[in-house]
């Protein structure tokens, strides 16, 4: 017997367009806290239900442009899903590959990432009811979806009148973004349901008190970037990177929040820019203090630094916070691309760095923002830690690439910058942020 649902009380009544939809092609976008991904997870299992009371075996796809994120989000949504409509026990997982098979039907709901392109392409899956592009604004363009969508077409079941397709996703702050542009260019098309959603649109309480508290901190510190990230306004990129009001300068540690970590991050330059290691304190109210800063710049200098020296003084730098401080140290950062410093650090200290890839900067400065606009952002007012302030007063986007789908910053004077970034990064789940 499955359990009996009340629809109304999981689903918005905003989202009855989406539920009653007949149409093929399904776009929710819309600020986080929206549930956008919650309805489209039900409507699946909606969806699949006539199926499995027929002993019909029906499949659904669902993609993600990483696989590597598929796990904390899609694969466990699916799971919540399935144990709302209460039948969850009549499937099985598994995770190499991911898959979700219903035990008596075969029917199995299947989980990729975009990355693995041609093993998506060539898997002859059949049956197929719907299919799911999660964080869509993940993907490099529209066509990433058509490559793909043929070969799900041809794979209909047969008893289904089509296969339905979703894509839901957080819009990007830049309008020119191209999935931006992608929708509004469809919202009007025949076949096409455009819906948007923000919290504001919640009557059922999903939406708890706690989550309105952080929601509203951020609105009272950041308007704009509230806008961006609660209300999903593409709300543009402006010229200046970010609100220097939100770096907050401390003459000394507060007494009320004591530092519990310490995380470094650096970005290296080695012959013509500057090498820069940034030195941050994890509070146990999950602020972050930056608390010093090392900066060398081979500018103007004859006699550079070779690799082995830059090494020491980082070592000493550690050392000289770490003793200062008397806190273990949690993560020494560094850019993925960096090989010389790291391998000579290792084979200097026997200690390996860690690596930590760039994204694309839009991705890599809205971390930051998060983290900003959260107000949990602090410096020490020290000699050290200006060279860090002054670079994040001048840092810009580049006004060429503003209204293109890949804004650039100035790379001048931007190494403490990076540094802020590669930190941020590489601690998301420590610090409380969503990837």
């Amino acid at each position: 017997m499955n359990k009996v649902i009340e629809i109304q009380k999981e689903v918005n009544p905003h989202f009855k367009s989406v539920w009653k939809t007949k149409t093929p092609y399904n776009v929710l976008r819309g600020g986080r806290n929206s549930f956008k991904s919650s309805v489209i997870a039900l409507l699946l299992i909606y969806m699949l239900i006539p199926f499995l009371n027929k002993g019909e075996k029906a499949n659904i796809v669902i993609i993600r442009k990483v696989a590597s994120t598929i796990r904390d989000s899609v694969f466990l949504k699916m799971q919540w899903a399935l144990n709302k409509f209460g039948i969850l026990d009549q499937f099985h997982m598994t995770v190499a590959p991911f898959k979700i098979m219903h035990k008596r039907t075969g029917s199995t709901i299947y989980f990729y990432g975009q990355d693995d392109f041609q093993k998506l392409k060539s898997n002859d899956i059949g049956d197929i009811i719907g299919v799911w592009y999660e964080e869509a604004a993940e993907f490099r363009n529209s066509e990433e979806f058509d490559q793909t969508n043929i070969t799900f077409m041809r794979q209909k079941h047969p008893l289904a009148d089509m296969v339905r397709f979703f894509w839901s996703y957080n819009p990007p702050r830049n309008p020119y973004s191209w999935i931006n542009e992608w929708t509004e260019a469809i919202k009007h098309d025949k076949g096409y349901n455009v819906h948007n959603s923000s919290y504001l649109d919640d009557v059922l309480g999903f939406v708890t008190p706690q989550m309105l508290d952080e929601i509203n901190r951020i609105k009272e510190n950041d308007y704009d970037y509230y806008r961006y990230l609660y209300l999903g306004e593409p709300v543009g990129l402006g010229t200046n990177v970010y609100n220097m009001d939100l770096f907050k300068p401390l003459s000394e540690l507060p007494t009320n929040d004591r530092i519990v970590g310490l995380y470094f991050a650096t970005d290296t330059g080695h012959q013509v820019s500057a090498t820069s290691t940034l030195a941050f304190g994890l509070t146990l109210k999950r602020n972050v203090i930056l608390l010093d800063t090392y900066y060398y710049s081979p500018a103007g200098v004859v006699k550079k630094k070779a690799p082995s020296d830059l090494t020491e003084e980082l070592h000493a730098f550690y050392e000289k916070v770490r003793k200062k401080y008397n806190i273990p140290i949690y993560q020494k950062t560094i850019d993925s691309a960096e090989g010389g410093i790291r391998n000579q650090y290792f084979k200097d200290f026997n200690e390996r760095l860690h690596p930590v890839a760039k994204g694309k900067k839009v991705d890599m400065v809205d971390y930051v923002q998060d983290l900003l606009a959260q107000g949990r952002f602090y410096y020490l007012n020290i000699e050290a830690n200006k060279i860090f302030i002054e670079e994040h007063k001048k840092y810009q986007w580049d006004e060429r690439t503003v209204k293109s789908d890949k804004p650039e910053v100035l790379k001048e004077d931007d190494h403490t910058c990076d540094c802020f970034q590669y930190f941020v990064k590489d601690n998301l789940r420590t610090l409380q942020l969503k990837a």
